[in-house]
């Protein structure tokens, strides 16, 4: 007998609401490429229901005090520590991670969670002098209204609990476009908030594709502040249709990140964290270090303990497992069509460029490790982001021309550079086209109280988490008072 599928629907003003075609997608298992689920295939109609749940919402929860917004949400908090190991199990399974790395993930988003409950207590208002007699000035911070929030599949909870926590602590309601590659996970969070006694409405989940889920969720004009995680292409376009209307927008888009390592580095610790950097969560990150540029004087040393660390990797979803399979067959075979690609355009596969040999693996999206080199600096796969395990190396001469080569890209999103100077540090630190610029460490590493953000084609300049998301989920309000003195 045939196991029945489930259906992941979308959350709608506290329950479960199935969409109106009753159309579905088709979610797969990544390790073993097995029918796991199918997905509320949502359209506008379903969108504008979970929008006006969302406004209805609205009054009550922002009239609320910070503080007592902060209570409910740590709550919510109470609630993903109980369940913890059953929401790392639902990552581990829909985006195929190595259960430790799921359980890394899940305490991630629950530190997140726990500042942002935290954050009702203070929400940053100032006193302001004034050059008036008797004028005491101070600012406030009151809510947008509506906060639409898209998410990716790479880091789901985490990317969940990034932009949901601010956003309600903020007194803001929130519709969620789920990624339709890890679907569950977002519906056991809404289920989670339930439980943890979120008002109904306050929290909505939609599924289904970009199009035509999240393209509604976007283009609604009750939606007053959008935050969106993804791609270049797709945040210029949110970024013009949004700014019809002048709503807040904040934008995390791509990157292609360089990790310098220089003449003088601990080749060993470099090594290290190349590796994690470049294949770690499969390659899925943002912020992963997708080109290393190394002095000419180390580059064949470096080169070879790295091919050494890269085969030493193992490939699989069993706890102690490096790396798992990507998301999608869609963006496995995007990336094998890109390194074939690039041998076209001279470039050299030292290690990987393929599928894995073990049978235990060949039904999966899986992506061997792999490094490249030989390639012009302005070789497509050297300038755009391929959002998989695949690294270039770049050979350099001095640090003015590694500066300028992690700068040779429209992205600006992280940086790292690996030294015993501090002097070289600080100058790659500060000239360097990126948001984050990391020193003897990876390319990637924020935590919940770090402002995370890019220049140039990595965003929009906004900044999440850190204090600084509530210049994106907040409108800042200046209040002041003349005390006359001949009234006291």
């Amino acid at each position: 007998m045939a196991q029945e599928i489930h259906v992941i629907p979308n959350w709608i003003n506290g329950c479960e609401h199935y969409p109106e075609t009753k159309g579905t997608i088709d979610k797969f298992n990544p390790h073993t490429g097995e029918l796991l689920c199918r997905v509320a295939d949502s359209s506008s109609a379903d969108v504008a229901q979970a929008v006006t749940a969302a406004a209805l919402a609205f009054p009550a929860w922002s009239d609320l005090t910070p503080v007592g917004r902060g209570q409910i949400l740590s709550e919510i908090v109470a609630a993903m520590k109980r369940h913890a190991d059953k929401l790392a199990d639902c990552i581990a399974i829909e985006t195929g991670k190595p259960p430790q790395d799921a359980k890394g993930e899940t305490g991630g988003a629950i530190l997140q969670a726990e500042y942002w409950a935290g954050e009702g207590m203070r929400l940053y208002g100032r006193s302001l002098t004034s050059g008036m007699p008797g004028k005491f000035s101070h600012t406030v911070r009151q809510p947008r209204g509506v906060a639409g929030l898209i998410v990716p599949a790479n880091t789901p909870i985490a990317n969940i609990a990034w932009k949901t926590f601010p956003a309600l602590i903020c007194g803001n309601t929130v519709v969620l476009k789920a990624a339709e590659d890890s679907p569950r996970i977002a519906q056991l969070f809404a289920e989670l908030t339930k439980e943890a006694g979120l008002p109904d409405g306050v929290f909505n989940v939609i599924q289904g594709r970009g199009q035509p889920a999240g393209a509604a969720l976007v283009t609604d004009e009750r939606v007053n502040v959008i935050s969106f995680t993804g791609s270049t292409g797709v945040g210029r376009w949110i970024a013009e249709v949004t700014g019809k209307r002048l709503a807040r927008v904040s934008l995390e888009l791509g990157g292609k990140n360089p990790l310098v390592v220089c003449d003088d580095a601990d080749l060993e610790h470099a090594v290290h964290w190349a590796a994690l950097s470049a294949f770690s969560n499969a390659g899925q990150r943002c912020a992963a270090g997708s080109r290393i540029i190394v002095f000419g004087s180390i580059y064949s040393a470096f080169r070879d303990k790295l091919l050494a660390k890269v085969s030493s990797l193992k490939l699989g979803v069993a706890a102690g497992c490096d790396l798992g399979p990507v998301v999608s067959q869609r963006q496995q075979q995007s990336i094998l069509t890109a390194i074939e690609t690039t041998k076209a355009q001279g470039g050299r596969v030292l290690c990987g460029g393929g599928v894995p040999n073990d049978p235990e693996l060949e039904d999966g999206y899986y992506v061997q490790p792999t490094v490249i080199e030989g390639l012009a600096t302005n070789a497509e796969l050297s300038c755009k982001e391929l959002f998989g395990p695949v690294v270039t190396l770049h050979e350099v001469d001095s640090l003015e021309q590694a500066l300028q080569l992690a700068n040779a890209t429209e992205y600006g999103l992280t940086a790292a550079i690996h030294t015993r100077s501090v002097d070289r540090a600080m100058w790659f630190a500060q000239r360097v086209k990126a948001g984050v610029a990391n020193v003897n460490m990876g390319t990637y590493g924020s935590e919940p109280h770090m402002p995370f953000g890019g220049f140039g084609a990595s965003g929009n300049g906004t900044r999440e988490p850190g204090i600084e998301a509530l210049d994106v989920y907040s409108e800042l309000k200046s209040i002041s008072f003349l005390v006359r003195p001949q009234l006291l």
